[in-house]
């Protein structure tokens, strides 16, 4: 929305990742509930997840500024996949899962890259670390959903600091975007928690489709 109005995008990307923060931290709040025995997990993904932000950030910082329209509808339809087919994977997969054991390497890797994304383009973020995480661990998606937010505000924390201090923020902009994060996170862990799995998955993927048509308009 920022890119269509007019908007820089790199100004627009780092304003918007600033002002995610507020959210991120509202709605990891909100599931509080869902987010109790996870806190072993939190912390040994928590440095991957800062370590990409980083490597997103200055990532952005270098390249080329159209480079993000060419490649985040790409990752954005990927995630949306992962999402929709999320039950049948799971279950082809279930084999692999002995008493509850996870493949920590490939989560950690994968928790990594998907840094590197929210630090790079913070948007859409939550549909690839909520797709990555609900095939990888046994969990339901709810719960999934409460690490989704814990990892997307550290991601989102580690990138902004690094914005504020090297990037052209529009702290007007970042405000906005702020206030409506909250909000948003506020709602979402009111009633996201209501809505039974299907339902939640389909909202990702109508949220995850616009945003691909937006990218690819502009």
């Amino acid at each position: 929305m920022l890119i269509g109005l007019g908007y820089a995008p790199v100004t627009a990307n780092v304003s918007n990742n600033i002002g995610l923060v507020p959210g991120a931290v509202a709605g990891s709040v909100g599931y509080r509930r869902e987010l109790r025995g996870q806190e072993r997990r939190v912390r040994s993904l928590a440095g991957f997840s800062a370590a990409g932000a980083v490597a997103g950030a200055v990532a952005l910082l270098i390249l080329p500024a159209s480079t993000f329209k060419v490649v985040v509808p790409v990752l954005i339809a990927a995630a949306i996949v992962l999402v929709a087919l999320q039950p049948r994977l799971t279950a082809r997969l279930e084999h692999r899962h002995r008493a509850g054991a996870e493949d920590r390497l490939t989560l950690r890797a994968s928790i990594f890259a998907t840094g590197i994304y929210g630090g790079y383009f913070g948007a859409a973020q939550g549909i690839l670390l909520i797709s990555l995480l609900s095939l990888a661990l046994r969990e339901d998606l709810q719960r999934a959903n409460a690490l989704k937010n814990v990892l997307a505000m550290l991601v989102n924390l580690v990138a902004g600091i690094v914005f504020a201090v090297a990037a052209n923020v529009n702290w007007g902009v970042a405000g906005l975007i702020a206030a409506g994060s909250v909000l948003g996170g506020y709602l979402g862990a009111r009633y996201g928690r209501r809505l039974p799995p299907d339902a939640l998955r389909a909202l990702i993927v109508v949220v995850g489709l616009a945003a691909i048509a937006r990218l690819t308009i502009i």
